[in-house]
């Protein structure tokens, strides 16, 4: 009989019940033992499928005794205490990112999660997209050669509400955040140097609480490459999600999914579907294959395939992209880096 690894679920807003959801339809390998959110509307939704255990308390989780590892989809300040509690109970985690936004926070994770040997993997799940994992495949073939320039479109069909960003932490900790994950990824280096051109320009009142919605970063790499990211809290046409890797021996470039592929021409032109409305459309099958990939390592006792140290690295160049932003100027990683181990 294939052993099941038993879970528990911290959190069931959006992301908790799509991990919920996953876990209880698509994972033969997994089983929930118990589930908490603080909404007791919420709990129906994990009775009805079938979770045997609700509670309002995220330590009722941590703390049971048969849970191995536990998901986590809390809002954010809670994500390093919540690790660290089920790191000391020898659970293993899988943490929605960002796992915080200050590197010390980071670090108690990582040093709870090294002393007490278990895994942790972080919910960067735009690197489980078949698209984008093809380039990477390419890149890590030779296929593309050096990479030259990384050139990354991410935009939002229509901004949160002015309450949420108020608590977000800033688009480059709360939005950007996945995009430098995946610069790192596709180009395989470290970023050394960063840059950034912003502004307000869809809630201008958004300034008055330090966070802009229209955003465009420069990344230099340590291996030389160069890397551009657009970002924008509104796209009226959908969730446009493209990326492009330029190197010495070529290109490769991954594209936004529509409905379907069908070009329809008359007189006025050419007409095609608009992207997937938003990131729980586009990344469907990503949430699915990460959440899997998390549970492969635990059961085969393999490296996580997103860990601690990628977090810290995401979260400090977001914190480098604040910084330029504020200051007007370019941001060596270093400055960010100087106090952290890494």
């Amino acid at each position: 009989m294939t052993k099941k690894l038993k879970t528990g679920v911290i959190g069931l807003g959006r992301i908790g019940q799509i991990h919920l959801s996953n876990l209880v339809l698509h994972m033969p390998d997994a089983e929930v033992v118990i589930a908490s959110d603080l909404s007791e509307a919420s709990h129906a939704f994990a009775h009805n499928l079938g979770v045997p255990n609700v509670t309002t308390d995220a330590y009722d989780v941590i703390n049971h005794p048969d849970v191995e590892a536990v998901i986590i989809c809390s809002p954010t300040p809670f994500h390093v205490p919540y690790t660290v509690a089920a790191a000391e109970q020898k659970k293993h985690i899988f943490c929605e990112k960002p796992l915080d936004v200050t590197l010390e926070a980071i670090q108690a994770a990582e040093k709870a999660v090294s002393d007490n040997q278990v895994k942790l993997m972080l919910g960067f799940n735009r690197r489980f997209d078949a698209n984008f994992s093809n380039v990477r495949t390419l890149v890590e073939a030779d296929k593309i050669g050096d990479p030259h320039i990384l050139r990354i479109t991410s935009r939002d069909p229509a901004p949160p509400p002015v309450e949420y960003l108020k608590v977000s932490g800033g688009i480059f900790l709360d939005m950007s955040i996945h995009d430098f994950d995946m610069a790192r990824y596709i180009v395989g280096s470290e970023v050394k140097e960063v840059f950034v051109k912003g502004d307000a320009l869809i809630h201008p009142e958004i300034k008055d609480f330090g966070d802009i919605d229209t955003a465009v970063i420069v990344l230099t790499f340590e291996n030389g490459a160069i890397g551009v990211i657009d970002n924008s809290r509104k796209a009226v046409y959908g969730y446009d999600q493209r990326l492009e890797i330029f190197g010495s021996k070529g290109m490769a470039k991954a594209e936004n999914n529509t409905s379907d592929t069908l070009v329809h021409f008359d007189s006025n032109g050419g007409h095609i579907s608009l992207p997937l409305h938003f990131f729980l459309e586009r990344y469907e099958t990503a949430y699915r294959v990460c959440l899997k990939s998390f549970i492969d390592c635990v059961l085969n006792d393999t490296p996580s395939p997103v860990n601690a140290h990628d977090g810290l690295m995401a979260t400090a160049i977001g914190i480098a992209a604040m910084k330029s932003l504020t200051e007007g100027r370019s941001v060596k990683m270093e400055e960010v880096l100087q106090y952290a181990v890494v």
